[in-house]
């Protein structure tokens, strides 16, 4: 079983593993595809403008006579009738527009570009530029893994009517945070490949927490029917020596050892009908079918009277019990059976797992806390390893103490004590130190 599941988990993994990088790269292609495609239709886009641009550069303004262009030569055309340029057609804002509506035809949106137009007889400087394109222009120099930089030629056609009368310019266009703009395009096929990835992880950690758990109940199980089989076994062995030694003829003949053997039987009959009665318990409890009979109950009473009951327990253990009922309000509402058995259950722990040659020392104490009556339970007993507090109120479980059977139970006790305290809308909390001991701490809602 253990190999099975390691050897799922690994190909589960492995799978995983290669999903996610596959995933991996196959977004990092398709970006690199999707910014090839945006720069080429960002060429396109501009392309347009400036073919526009020539287009109307190539003519006289609409004043100028189309007599005069056809009869004046050419460098008395140049001479007295020079065809004003890109720059001065166009202010800033009409060339931004028209770059703006071509980006929006070709699918480029909301695009950040600064652009300039430079003469090449102006050595000056820029004929015209949008507000930031300077710095924007500089910037890209220096960065052209995030900037782009365009330069295009706007030159009169060739046969035109302005054809060498105009001077030459050209569009220089700069473009960044593309990347940027790649990912908003593709924001919906990153984040349906990364919601899937999170499902898969998802439904990987469930099917692990799932076969764990699966691995851990049957743990829990093999326990309990070794733990199950050890109690029975012990009483029904007893039962059956003191069965055949009444069959013999000198005890039947002897009253004093016909009662001692009946009374084996007997006692041992209770034990196990307390065992058969716990798992029933633990399967009610399953149910939630326990009904509580609550009346008001004095904590400091019911204390008193379940320590009674332990005086042999600690007079053979060579133990002592110290107790501090420092509360002033002990009324309670509790099911009197089940509040007895819960600290009943909790100081009989106290005493089990006590250390060898060690007297128990149990100290028992009660205060107020507001609304709240706490009962704290401590003892110097073996205590417990972080691993066994975390889990210790879990049904079945029971704590490894070297030999398992050196404490008889089925490991239901604590998770009893925990339903119980839940039922009576109490809390319970464990401090424990390996080697030192424990200290239970309950707190319980005091009557109205």
């Amino acid at each position: 079983m253990k190999k099975i599941f390691t050897v799922i988990t690994i190909l589960i993994t492995l799978s995983l593993i290669g999903i996610i990088v596959i995933q991996m790269s196959w977004i990092k292609s398709m970006l690199v595809i999707k910014e090839e495609q945006v720069k080429e239709h960002i060429d396109v886009s501009i392309f347009e403008v400036v073919d526009e641009l020539v287009a109307q550069k190539s003519k006289f303004p609409s004043l100028v006579s189309p007599q005069i262009i056809s009869e004046w030569p050419k460098d008395k055309l140049l001479q007295f009738l020079k065809p004003p340029t890109v720059a001065q057609r166009y202010t800033v804002f009409g060339i931004q527009e028209k770059l703006k509506k071509s980006f929006e035809k070709n699918n480029v949106l909301e695009p950040h570009f600064e652009f300039a137009i430079i003469s090449a007889t102006n050595v000056f400087g820029y004929e015209m530029q949008s507000a930031n394109f300077e710095k924007r222009y500089e910037m890209g120099l220096d960065d052209s893994l995030n900037y782009m930089i365009r330069v295009y030629p706007l030159i009169s056609l060739s046969g035109s009517e302005t054809e060498s009368l105009s001077p030459d310019e050209k569009l220089i266009v700069v473009m960044w945070d593309l990347k940027s703009f790649v990912l908003r395009s593709l924001g919906w096929m990153i984040g349906g490949a990364i919601a899937f990835t999170l499902i898969i992880i998802t439904a990987f950690y469930v099917t692990v927490r799932t076969l764990l758990r699966q691995k851990k109940l049957s743990e829990i199980k093999s326990d309990f029917i070794n733990n199950m089989t050890h109690e029975f076994k012990t009483p029904l062995a007893t039962i059956s020596l003191a069965v055949d030694a009444l069959k013999n003829e000198r005890v039947l003949q002897d009253k004093e050892k016909v009662d001692y053997f009946s009374s084996i039987i007997k006692d041992e009959n209770k034990r196990m009908n307390k065992q058969v009665e716990a798992i029933l318990q633990a399967a009610l409890l399953d149910k939630q079918e326990i009904q509580l009979n609550l009346r008001p109950a004095s904590v400091h009473d019911v204390l008193n009277k379940v320590l009674d009951n332990f005086k042999l327990q600690l007079e053979e253990k060579r133990g002592s019990a110290e107790v501090q009922l420092q509360a002033t309000k002990d009324k309670i509402n509790a099911d009197d059976i089940h509040f007895t058995n819960l600290l009943s259950n909790l100081i009989d722990n106290a005493i089990k797992y006590s250390k060898e040659d060690v007297p128990p020392k149990i100290k028992i104490s009660t205060q107020n806390t507001g609304k709240y009556i706490r009962i704290k339970i401590e003892d110097n007993g073996i205590g417990m390893s972080r691993e066994t507090v975390n889990r210790i109120f879990e049904k079945f479980y029971r704590a490894h103490t070297g030999n398992i059977h050196n404490v008889k139970g089925f490991g239901l006790g604590l998770s009893y004590v925990k339903v119980m305290t839940e039922a009576h809308h109490g809390k319970i909390n464990v401090e424990s130190v390996q080697g030192k001991g424990s200290q239970f701490t309950i707190d319980m809602p005091l009557t109205k």
